[in-house]
């Protein structure tokens, strides 16, 4: 598996495009009733960059640090701290973007199954374990 130099994703009308430069410092899914509700889905999957790796091409407007496009209305990316969460669904290519761990995997629905070679969390990731909440 070929792991990419920079991750470039667009959105529905294309006036935001988002270019990560390197490897992410996580990938992960959430199951939260928050991500499930924002995003119409029953989980939310990122990859977590580092801001200064992040450049972001076009108008965004926020609600609580979630940004979207404001032609129309795409969830774009959500920061928290100094990282930049990007929705895997808006990248051109996801290879070597596979999940290492699920949080609030409590709120899994009962017909999903655990991702494979997945850490999981019942509730936020975890400090202890190196994994930043959050």
């Amino acid at each position: 598996m070929r792991i990419l130099d920079h991750h470039k994703g667009s959105f529905l009308c294309g006036d935001v495009q988002i270019i990560a430069v390197g490897s992410p410092c996580r990938v992960g899914v959430c199951h939260c009733f928050d991500c499930r509700k924002h995003h119409g889905a029953m989980f939310y999957a990122a990859a977590i960059f580092a801001e200064a790796s992040v450049s972001v091409v076009g108008e965004t407007n926020d609600f609580r640090g979630r940004h979207f496009c404001v032609r129309c209305g795409s969830s774009v990316f959500a920061k928290t701290d100094d990282e930049i969460e990007i929705h895997l669904g808006v990248l051109d290519n996801t290879e070597g973007l596979s999940p290492t761990y699920e949080c609030w995997a409590t709120n899994r629905a009962s017909w999903l199954h655990e991702f494979p070679q997945t850490k999981q969390f019942e509730r936020d990731r975890d400090e202890k374990s190196g994994i930043k909440k959050p």
